[in-house]
């Protein structure tokens, strides 16, 4: 049993990383429920409930996107400033925040510290870690700017320059988190063929979701062939997932009224575009996405679930992950004992952690769509997969059904955008060290069993 007293500090109790992160995380959410529950967060001057300020709160710190309320008319403007410094803190992690703060104020990172900031943002080796974090908070302060003064430049002449600015800020800091809250009110729908806003936006949500260390690869590595192997398997990835999102989407919705029908074949060839960006965990939409097919839902899905790539603000099980799978299932398509790439072999153990991964969000999907066909009996099971594979992907997309949840299913929603924030990785890290722990201390006879 662990007494608590004022005195207690984290390591006193001896947590590793991966709780440190857990509790930070949880820490943050609370808090900021706290904030968007006073009645000064929103217009009409009433609390909205501790469950849908801590819906919307993990909603923001998770970078996830799903709302319970309209962002544009419940919240006042703190409330949408404290939102948006939840994105921003969620997004970049609190222990980068907080790295930033220790700078700042001139105090030594600690190797408890440092052992954090590896934990979060899924690095190798402890080396250069405080190098990394300035890194990412400078580069992530000059990618948003950029996309706040193009985004401004189109919706300065619609709201005015005061709001056009703010909303270029918000959007743009959203975008990069891949976060896909929005201030419009119906997304990014009203500019569903706006060149600027459809390029700038896909762009921020692209860079953030290829994750710190590519594009330090790509920045300082000019010539591909000599990006790392992890460069190039996330570049191969991600380019594969966008072009079939993107033929999927445009074949399937062509002629359908409600989605591309009515825009032009550059709207269309615009729209279906963004719209496979934005699965890898945005939450942004250029289209009704209650009304797309359900092959197209189907596809979405699948693209939530897989994710952005690893270190980056994006959720998912990750394209790295995704990758070593598909290649490991060629190896033994091949008769193969490596696993291999471009020349380059990956470890056994780095497929056993892409398969823990990968089964490890299969099962909470899983778990979590059973209840919500209980608690939300109303909703098509379409529509509940849909729901959950976002939340769990920290995606945001949703086909209409996440205002009418039950306190039950906004409760189990929450619990999932916070598990999928955090789960897989932490989990993945988890059974790696237990893994290792085990080695060299013995090893059990093998025997074979029948399989396929």
């Amino acid at each position: 049993m662990i007494t608590i007293d004022n005195n207690t500090t984290i390591e006193q109790l001896k947590l590793n990383p991966a709780q440190v992160l857990v509790l930070g995380f949880g820490a943050l959410i609370l808090i900021g429920a706290t904030f968007l529950n006073l009645p000064v967060a929103s217009v009409n001057g009433k609390s909205i409930g501790f469950i849908d300020a801590l819906f919307t709160s993990a909603s923001a710190v998770c970078v996830t996107g799903l709302v319970v309320v309209n962002t544009a008319a419940h919240w006042s403007m703190f409330g949408k400033i404290v939102i948006l410094i939840l994105i921003q803190v969620g997004g970049l992690g609190f222990m980068t925040m907080a790295t930033l703060v220790a700078l700042i104020l001139g105090r030594k990172i600690t190797l408890k510290d440092r052992l954090i900031i590896q934990e979060e943002l899924n690095q190798f080796t402890l080396s250069g870690l405080v190098k990394l974090t300035k890194y990412v908070i400078v580069s992530t302060i000059m990618l948003e700017s950029l996309g706040a003064f193009f985004l401004s430049l189109k919706f300065i002449p619609i709201y005015g320059p005061s709001t056009g600015i703010w909303f270029g800020i918000f959007h743009a800091i959203s975008a990069f988190c891949n976060a896909g809250f929005d201030l419009i009110g119906s997304s990014m729908e009203p500019f569903v063929d706006s060149p600027i806003v459809n390029i700038t936006i896909g762009l921020l949500v692209i860079i953030g979701g290829l994750g710190y260390t590519v594009y330090i690869d790509i920045t300082t590595q000019k010539n591909y062939k000599r990006y790392s192997l992890h460069t190039k398997l996330v570049l191969i990835v991600t380019a594969i997932l966008l072009v079939i999102g993107f033929f999927a989407i445009f074949f399937l919705e062509y002629n359908n009224p409600d989605t591309l029908g009515s825009l032009s074949f550059g709207g269309k060839l615009m729209a279906a575009l963004f719209q496979s960006i934005v699965p890898r965990t945005a939450g942004f939409n250029s289209i009704n996405m209650g009304a797309v097919t359900s092959t197209s839902a189907f596809i979405i899905i699948i693209l939530m679930f897989i994710g952005g790539s690893p270190g980056s603000t994006a959720g998912g099980i990750k394209t790295t992950s995704i990758g070593a799978i598909v290649l490991a299932i060629i190896s033994v398509v091949r008769g193969k004992n490596d696993v291999e790439i471009l020349k380059r072999r990956i470890s056994i153990e780095l497929v056993f952690r892409a398969l823990a991964v990968t089964g490890i969000a299969f099962c909470i999907v899983s778990i979590v769509t059973m209840i919500l066909t209980i608690t939300e009996s109303g909703a098509s099971f379409l529509d509940i997969v849909f729901e959950t594979v976002s939340a769990f992907a920290t995606v945001g997309l949703s086909r209409g059904i996440t205002p009418s949840l039950t306190i039950i299913g906004r409760l189990v929603i929450t619990i999932t955008m916070f598990i999928g924030r955090l789960g897989p990785l932490t989990m993945a890290f988890a059974f790696a060290k237990k893994r290792n722990n085990n080695k060299g201390v013995y090893r059990y006879a093998e025997e074979r069993i029948i399989v396929g």
